[in-house]
This record gives C-alpha cells, sequence and structure tokens, in this order.
C-alpha cells in the first residue's frame, strides 16, 4: 500500500534507518513499500525520553524502527511498563492495550498508543504537583 507524504519546508522525516529532511519549498512524495516511516513531530530524542512513559515510547520507536534488536527492546519494555504498574497501578489498562499491539508486531500502532499513556502520565503527575 502506497502512503503519500507532505513535507513543509525544512521538515524531517525517518524513512526506515535513513533520516530525510526537506529543503525550502514543500514538497510531496510517495512510498511505495512498506518500511518504517516516522515524521519528525512522532521522533522522540533520548534527551526527551525523561520520564518512564517516554522511555517506553523511546524504546518502542526503536522497536518500529530497528527489526533488529527487537529482543533487546522487548526486554527494555517489559521492563519499564513493570517498573511503571509498580509505581502507578491505574496505568495498566494503557499498558494492557500497548502490550497487545506490542506482541502482535504493530508497533506504529504501540506508538500511538504510548502517547495516551504519556498523556496520562502528565495528568498523574499534575495532581501530584498540585497537592
Amino acid at each position: 500500500m502506497s502512503l503519500k507524504l507532505r513535507l513543509k519546508p525544512e521538515e524531517k522525516v525517518l524513512i526506515g534507518k535513513a533520516v530525510i529532511k526537506n529543503g525550502s519549498k514543500t514538497s510531496e512524495f510517495v512510498v511505495e513499500n512498506n518500511v518504517p516511516i516516522l515524521r519528525q513531530k512522532d521522533i522522540m530524542t533520548e534527551a526527551e525520553a525523561n520520564s518512564p512513559s517516554r522511555r517506553v515510547y523511546f524504546v518502542v520507536q526503536f522497536m518500529y524502527i530497528d527489526s533488529e534488536k527487537l529482543v533487546e527492546y522487548h526486554a527494555k519494555y517489559w521492563e519499564l511498563v513493570h517498573e511503571i504498574l509498580a509505581a502507578a497501578p491505574s496505568t495498566k489498562p494503557y499498558i494492557e492495550k500497548l502490550s497487545e499491539q506490542i506482541l502482535a508486531g504493530e508497533y506504529y500502532q504501540a506508538l500511538k498508543l504510548t502517547r495516551k499513556l504519556i498523556t496520562y502520565e502528565e495528568e498523574l503527575l499534575s495532581h501530584v504537583k498540585s497537592i
């Protein structure tokens, strides 16, 4: 299935393991094979992975783009989610849905679910800070 991408000026996109940076004008192209693709707004750097759920996102991101090290990334994922569940049991519904996608090999869908986990984590932390 083809995917049409429209990149804004200077926007970056990750296609497979290649980072592509657009020039000074908007461009459009079609990717015609099945390859991991992440737009700049969906890429998390190691420095941005500064909370438990953000570290999960960071690991899932690598599951999606680097299938050669899946065993390593899966081990880190399970370690992180066990820590999150121990600290915040209320995250269980998010973790369960996310883990289903991980086990099914649906890493892009897992990334989308991890965004929801990050939002929930931020809500939890905002309640703690207001006390």
